[in-house]
């Protein structure tokens, strides 16, 4: 006979098979498989340079890298260095007094360029840096020069004053169109939008390689310098990582990258092999903007 205690068991058992608790992220490791968190830390903390490749407005993507960051400090105190995209090198001087206290919260928001999503996605990455006195280094080229060369070419940039030359990486760059990431946007159709469709890759490239020259241009032996950046400029080590290596070639570099999935217990076959390790995170998660 069927007593009403095992119905009841047996409803609860169907219900929560049915509703699993929902997770926020998994992490894989290059080959798909899951990997524990701690396990990944450990392996940053060998690392010379570490890129954590973000989508630009997830915010898991961004809780987990100030994760990162402070789990790292924990034990790299005096050797943490930290560095973004997200920030022009120009702008250094004006993110160094902010992090010394020499200019207040207000002044640095209002003069420097920042992205609009910074308060929600970057704020708290630089407060943690100006709370624990590190270096936080501005890598991207300014947004003018990239653009000066998406309209009329790198050899743009060799008319700049020499004091102007500071901010990018020194010319001529290398350039290499049979790149995969350079070569996808090469047989993009880019027809109106720029003279020359070699410009759209050129754009890129001095992106990469400034922000190249001024991760190794921060960075020392036995220092960890933990890069933030979107995903494309470092996934399947090309882009900055690329660049590095033409100036270092033996560097332990570590790259993560972020992906979105319908479904996050399994990697997906095409994100295989993307990164060192990868963040896997629902579609669905909610966006900053």
């Amino acid at each position: 006979m069927i007593t009403i205690t095992r119905i009841l068991c047996f409803l609860l058992v169907c219900s929560s098979t049915a509703f699993a608790q929902p997770k926020a992220y998994n992490l894989f490791n290059n080959k798909g498989k899951e990997v524990a968190y701690s396990k990944i830390i450990k392996d940053l903390k060998q690392a010379d340079i570490v890129f954590f490749g973000e989508l630009h407005n997830n915010p898991i993507c961004h809780w987990l890298q100030l994760e990162v960051t402070r789990d790292l400090y924990s034990t790299e105190v005096q050797n943490l260095v930290l560095g973004g995209e997200m920030f022009e090198t120009d702008n250094q001087l004006l993110l160094n007094e902010y992090i010394e206290n020499f200019i207040s919260e207000k002044s640095f928001e209002k003069e420097a360029r920042l992205w609009p999503n910074y308060k929600t996605d970057y704020k708290n990455i630089v407060t943690f840096a100006k709370d624990n006195s590190l270096g936080f280094i501005a890598t991207n080229v300014p947004r003018r020069y990239a653009s000066a060369v998406f309209k009329n070419g790198l050899g743009k940039l060799e008319k700049l004053p020499e004091y102007s030359k500071v901010f990018i990486a020194p010319l001529p760059i290398h350039e290499d169109y049979d790149l995969p990431c350079y070569k996808k946007m090469l047989e993009m159709d880019m027809h109106g939008m720029t003279e020359d469709p070699k410009y759209y890759p050129q754009a890129q490239m001095i992106k990469d390689a400034t922000m190249a020259h001024f991760i190794y241009g921060n960075w020392s032996e036995g220092e960890l310098f933990l890069h933030f950046n979107g995903n494309f400029h470092s996934d399947n080590k090309e882009g900055i990582v690329w660049y590095l290596r033409q100036l270092k070639p033996d560097l332990k570099i570590v790259v993560i990258s972020t992906v979105e999935q319908e479904r996050i217990d399994k990697l997906h076959p095409d994100h295989f092999n993307k990164a060192d390790y990868i963040l896997a995170i629902p579609e669905r998660m909610t966006k900053t903007y």
